[in-house]
């Protein structure tokens, strides 16, 4: 590996302990991030004065393809600096709230496959293989529109089937059980992986009701008020899915229902259910700038996408 490609400091950086990946990372090159990694680079080195990690890295720079990419290859969320900081910490720390988003939201596969394999007495496995990346897909989502989470589940014809929905729902509330229980409890985890089961179950029970299809579901969700365009459904619908979370001496929990308890069902003032959910969990205001579909909640999107036909011949 020529560290030419990466400037002329490299050498003397690599005296401090700071490797090429951690130097690629930094300078925000995902293409060497991939390749070092491919050559078997060590993700969570932190042989660097500090104790810095490639990931910490990463958060710095802002650049979330790059820690996720981290994330996916191994690399530990809760390794800490000299000073006890987290790679997320130090992100929020210099307003890079894109990467803390992808931290704190960071689920790996293999901890959801593990579902997959039958445990202990059990003839079959909690969840089928075939749903494991459809159901990892919705839970490393950071847009938690459900109208998001239902296009999601449409996207993919394995979702959309009764049995496979209660196989995911049922392996969702346990995640969300473990999540709390857990030796170091993670309410953010916990709290979406319950919003995430409380978003398939309507599916399900849209499923069972309409003849196998989530149209209706979506037409609902998107509908709004005739006066104002308020979508009173949607709200409703994630403020009960706030209330049913079982484990009511959450922190974050008491959080969440103080702030929706304080504003009127459709009264037009933030924040909104939706926005009190978004920043519990991914750490971030909603609708922040005005980079986001007013559809389905994506970031990077048109004003609306594609789904607003939907939503305005059903209003």
């Amino acid at each position: 590996m020529c560290l030419c490609n990466f400037g002329s400091s490299s050498v003397a950086l690599l005296k401090y302990g700071m490797t090429p990946l951690m130097h690629a990372a930094y300078k925000g090159r995902a293409d060497m991030c991939c390749l070092l990694l491919q050559h078997g680079a060590d993700v969570n080195g932190n042989q660097l004065e500090y104790g810095y990690t490639a990931l910490m890295f990463a958060g710095l720079s802002g650049k979330a393809d790059i820690t996720s990419m981290l994330l996916d290859a191994g690399a530990e969320k809760d390794r800490v600096n000299s000073v006890g900081r987290t790679a997320a910490q130090m992100a929020a720390f210099v307003g890079q709230h894109d990467c803390v988003t992808v931290i704190n939201n960071f689920f790996s596969l293999a901890r959801l496959e593990y579902y997959t394999r039958p445990q202990g007495v059990e003839g079959e496995p909690m969840l089928p293989h075939r749903l494991a990346g459809p159901l990892h897909k919705i839970i490393m989502t950071t847009n938690l529109n459900p109208v998001k989470i239902v296009m999601l589940v449409k996207e993919n014809p394995v979702l959309v089937d009764v049995a496979a929905l209660e196989k995911c729902y049922q392996v969702m509330d346990m995640l969300c059980e473990q999540c709390v229980k857990q030796q170091d409890m993670n309410e953010i985890l916990a709290v979406k992986m319950h919003y995430i089961s409380c978003v398939l179950q309507k599916c399900l029970a849209f499923l069972q009701k309409r003849d196998g299809k989530l149209d209706i579901l979506v037409k609902n969700l998107l509908r709004g008020r005739d006066s104002d365009g308020f979508p009173q459904y949607q709200e409703k619908f994630i403020r009960d899915c706030i209330k049913k979370f079982p484990y009511c001496e959450a922190t974050l929990l008491q959080q969440q229902v103080r702030i929706i308890r304080m504003i009127e069902i459709g009264s037009g003032n933030d924040p909104t259910a939706f926005s009190v959910l978004t920043q519990a969990i991914t750490g971030q205001m909603t609708f922040a700038d005005a980079h986001y579909c007013a559809t389905c909640g994506e970031k990077g999107a048109d004003k609306r996408c594609s789904l607003f036909m939907c939503r305005t011949s059903c209003s």
